[in-house]
């Protein structure tokens, strides 16, 4: 089994703003990217994932995974998003290397 390097682009936020990150992804080329439901605490507060009434839901965190084949891609997608988001919502993103298995899928 050979393994390639590749890089993975988390994003942590708010649900409200999800289509807006998910096109700024999608601009800088990313193929696709993971959605799932985000909770714990941090600067600004506790963050639940359950128990939430379905009128607040928009102001859920979620996370974003995305996988790329290079550096100058997934940096791209953080300082986009920084900028176009990260002064007026709550939200973290960070970077790991990682190895796959089908590197042409991303």
């Amino acid at each position: 089994m050979t393994l390639h390097t590749a890089e993975k682009v988390v994003i942590i936020t708010e649900k409200i703003i999800s289509k807006g990150v998910c096109k700024i992804i999608e601009s800088c080329g990313a193929t696709g990217y993971t959605i799932v439901a985000a909770g714990g605490k941090g600067s600004r507060n506790i963050r639940s994932t359950t128990e939430r009434a379905s009128v607040v839901d928009d102001f859920a965190n979620i996370k974003i995974e995305i996988i790329v084949n290079n550096y100058e891609m997934a940096e791209a997608i953080m300082d986009s998003v920084k900028k176009t988001y990260f002064k007026n919502y709550s939200g973290i993103t960070y970077l790991e290397d990682i190895k796959i298995l089908r590197p042409e899928k991303f």
